[in-house]
């Protein structure tokens, strides 16, 4: 699917989307149970891949009417697959599975599209390996398809920290479950660290005890994943809150010819309350550029209203996900804006600082890319609308959407449709923000 936008004011509220991040660990977390409810889950492609796991290893995931899930877990001992797990384009999905396929007596083979099939796992399969089970990529190279025997003992492991810190969360969630438990120790400092909190945060609340050590972090065996009441709520996702606040700063200014403070274009988000999410720093990020924005965090409500932004320099060593939600902020804001620690954000769904830098140029914005940052020359650019492409890239399509808000023109996104990995309705929210969305093929 392509979509066309036209540029416009935005204004009035929004739904925050549930977390993809939460979303897939609880529902994991919930597998490697007895049975649990999970309330307000994101129900995306890439959170389905996750709950097809958790079927592949004899659990059973109903989703009901209300749109919680049901799930019937494991308890713990996982059964060997009857087909191949395809865990799609979902990174999540295969690295935390690939912990758990480690636990099964027998084989288990993953795989998934192209992107995922191009993503590293080496340093993962050589844990698993070292931890009693064994693991391999098909064609030696530390990617997908991927074949792991069990089952895995546990014990003392080394893992890099700057590769990919779903490393860690596969190992704490696995780890919980072996015999021996987990001692993980880190070689190199753990990049992207908030998510390693928000999986010690959702274990924590499954009942499931992990510790940070001197050198890293470990976890006990023999435990058993239990939430309290037998029901876990998943909170609001600030990567996709991102787009929305980024918006709000944006295309209320100029577009709308609202003033800031005034109340005109304000835009209100609920459902975002603190949780353990590093991308809540989006929030400051986006005061920082000059834009007023308000968090009542008891409530659970951000409010934004329009204002010109000022460059500035940002470092997403643990927030890699809003590089696309920046770089677009700063092409906007005078100035320029240095987006740095970022090496790590080249191994998503696709390489995001070089899509980012592409894309944005085929609509007027200049950049320079380093192999670690991304330097956006707002002061040099001039958004005008044109044909850009999403990259297969969940994060690139609603990155460019808010562009296309405050372009001279249309613009118009090709492979629009893979918002569904992550924020489904994200079209659907746009548009009832006031803004023109023409969806075809």
């Amino acid at each position: 699917m392509d979509v066309t936008i036209s540029p416009g004011p935005v204004g009035g509220t929004v739904p925050a989307p549930p977390s993809k991040s939460y979303t897939h660990r609880a529902i994991l977390a919930a597998g490697c149970g007895q049975r649990a409810v999970v309330a307000d889950p994101l129900w995306s492609a890439d959170t389905r891949a996750t709950a097809r796991a958790v079927e592949a290893f004899g659990g059973a995931v109903e989703r009901r009417t209300d749109g919680a899930l049901e799930i019937q877990g494991f308890e713990g001992t996982p059964a060997v697959p009857a087909d191949v797990i395809d865990c799609a384009n979902s990174g999540t999905t295969m690295r935390l599975v690939t912990a758990i396929a480690a636990l099964a007596d027998g084989t288990t083979v993953l795989t998934g599209d192209e992107s995922l099939r191009s993503r590293p796992q080496g340093p993962l399969l050589d844990a698993l390996s070292e931890l009693g089970a064994t693991a391999r990529s098909t064609r030696g190279n530390g990617q997908a398809p991927l074949i792991v025997d069990g089952s895995m003992a546990g014990g003392t492991v080394s893992i890099p920290g700057d590769v990919s810190s779903q490393y860690v969360t596969a190992l704490l969630v696995a780890g919980a479950l072996t015999d021996a438990g987990i001692d993980l120790r880190l070689e190199t400092e753990l990049k992207s660290a908030p998510y390693v909190e928000v999986t010690r945060e959702l274990l924590a609340d499954f009942g499931v005890e992990t510790r940070e050590t001197a050198d890293g972090f470990a976890v006990a065996g023999g435990q058993s994943y239990h939430p309290a009441d037998d029901t876990y709520a998943v909170p609001g996702d600030f990567s996709s809150i991102s787009y929305l606040l980024a918006a709000g700063a944006v295309a209320g200014g100029d577009a709308s010819g609202a003033t800031a403070g005034t109340g005109e274009g304000t835009l209100e988000i609920t459902g975002a309350r603190p949780s353990a999410q590093g991308d809540s720093a989006i929030v400051e990020h986006v005061a920082e550029f000059g834009a007023p924005v308000e968090w009542d965090r008891d409530d659970g409500t951000l409010t934004i209203d329009p204002a010109p932004l000022s460059g500035i320099e940002v470092s997403v060593a643990d927030t890699p996900d809003l590089l696309p939600t920046l770089a677009v902020l700063g092409a906007v804001a005078d100035g320029e804006t240095s987006i740095v620690d970022a090496e790590h954000v080249r191994y998503k769904e696709t390489d995001r600082i070089d899509a980012m830098a592409s894309e944005l140029a085929k609509l007027g914005v200049e950049t320079t890319e380093e192999r670690d940052s991304l330097t956006v020359h707002g002061d040099e650019s001039t958004l005008t609308g044109a044909t850009v492409d999403g990259h297969g890239d969940h994060r690139i399509v609603m990155a460019l959407a808010v562009a296309a808000l405050v372009a001279d023109g249309e613009t118009t996104i090709r492979g629009a449709e893979h918002v569904d990995v992550s924020f489904p309705d994200f079209f659907d929210a746009f548009e009832s923000l006031g803004v023109v969305v023409d969806r075809h093929e």
